[in-house]
């Protein structure tokens, strides 16, 4: 076991020493991210990669500060509704089944064992689903 200063890993946090101990791999995991940020620091100096949030420009402002306009706000809500309005016209297994696959992030196999069902019940009707809710879309939309 190996102890490890909470202060130094978290000084917000602590503003007194607490050791604490951990596992040997929690302490070799905890001190090579410390390497890993010292390193990419030693990079980013080196590079004169300094990018600031306060400035207004730079790759972090472009990639947080993205401009939605009122019309790609709207496109979005209304696709939203014809997406929500073709899972409810598909059968209540089929739509359970896309909402947990694509909206849930479950996988084929994760659906089948709750459901007590083989994978390849699940992919048949995941792509029955998909094909029902294309057919809803083009027929309404």
């Amino acid at each position: 076991m190996a102890k490890i200063n909470l202060r130094e890993q978290y000084p917000d946090s602590y503003k007194n020493d607490y050791m604490i101990e951990v596992p040997d791999e929690v302490a070799s995991i905890m001190l090579e991210y410390d390497r890993l940020e010292a390193a990419y620091r030693r990079r980013t100096y080196y590079h004169n990669a300094h990018y600031s949030l306060d400035r207004g420009d730079g790759i972090e402002y472009d990639a947080l500060f993205v401009s939605v306009t009122p019309y790609e706000i709207y496109e979005r809500k209304v696709t939203m509704e014809q997406l929500h309005a073709a899972i409810a016209s598909l059968p209540d297994k089929q739509a359970k089944r896309i909402t947990a696959r694509y909206f849930l992030g479950l996988t084929s196999e994760a659906i089948a064992k709750s459901e007590g069902v083989s994978v390849t019940a699940v992919n048949n009707s995941l792509q029955r689903g998909l094909h029902n809710m294309e057919k809803f879309m083009k027929k309404y939309f």
